[in-house]
């Protein structure tokens, strides 16, 4: 399982430069919308190739509104604006304040108690977040806020979509009904961009053509099909060390690619973050 998994944290976690990369040449919201409606495309012809059901059930159709609307559309509309207002690793690890959030939420919601782990957890959490919001906060020449925000959004409508398709009916294809979330998520972003006005630059750098291609192709269609075959081989310990690898490929990535230069700072905040993560993923 190991090849998998670090072939699945390599995917998804140079996904975060490579869209940095789209970003500096095509909006937001138009990026959204391409990437996911293309993936979603792909996603359907694979599973036609394969002889699946396209068409799920009217009991999926819940989780598969829920999923789409908040860890597809919310989760990737917040991410693109968190790139736009802060690093690509400050976004990638914020992010991955998922675990953590999604324990609070629990708690809130389900009467989940966290327990001592969980609570280390949210603490170690809340110390590192405030670490990497340290330079916005004290007024630092071009820091802003936005972006940390932005990042947690997007980790908050991870969490709370995770927890309430949780509550709903099963559906009953994973990669379909992840191509009908993704195609949601991308008519969501083509209604946010005709409404905000964006239009597609005229021409894409080869660069950014690359970076497109790669997030629709290999990080988002493979990926999700390697990811349910991880789930399905692997334990849920290899899977949550899958999770948690994304981020730091994602730091390391922007590094080598879109020049990030993380501060001392930013490395102790991305220590907290992902600890904390691990804390709740592996405390079972």
């Amino acid at each position: 399982m190991a090849p998998m998994a670090l072939l699945l944290a390599l995917t998804w976690g140079l996904n975060w430069p490579a869209i940095k990369i789209v970003l500096g040449e095509v909006p937001p919201f138009a990026a959204r919308a391409t990437g996911l409606g293309s993936a979603a495309l792909l996603l359907l012809a694979f599973a036609a190739l394969q002889g699946r059901r396209l068409v799920p059930p009217r009991a999926s159709w819940a989780g598969i509104a829920v999923a789409g609307a908040l860890t597809i559309a919310a989760f990737n509309f917040c991410t693109a604006f968190a790139q736009l207002n802060t690093t690509t690793s400050r976004a990638a690890v914020l992010t991955y304040t998922m675990p953590t959030i999604s324990a609070l939420l629990a708690w809130a919601l389900l009467g989940e108690r966290p327990g001592r782990r969980g609570g280390i957890a949210v603490a170690l959490g809340a110390l590192g977040i405030a670490l990497l919001a340290w330079p916005a906060l004290r007024g630092a020449s071009g820091a802003t806020l936005l972006g940390p925000l932005f990042a947690l959004g997007a980790a908050l409508a991870w969490a709370l979509g995770t927890i309430v398709t949780k509550k709903l009916p099963p559906v009953h294809d994973r990669v379909v009904a992840t191509a009908w979330q993704l195609a949601l998520g991308g008519l969501c972003g083509a209604g946010a961009a005709a409404l905000t006005g964006e239009t597609w630059p005229r021409g894409l750098s080869t660069a950014a053509a690359l970076a497109l291609g790669y997030h629709i192709v290999v990080a988002t269609a493979f990926a999700y099909v390697l990811w349910y075959r991880l789930l399905d081989s692997a334990s849920a310990t290899v899977s949550s060390l899958t999770v948690l690898a994304v981020p730091v490929v994602g730091v390391l990535g922007a590094m080598a690619l879109v020049g990030d230069r993380p501060s001392g700072l930013d490395w102790a905040g991305f220590v907290l973050v992902l600890g904390a993560a691990a804390l709740v993923l592996l405390r079972r």
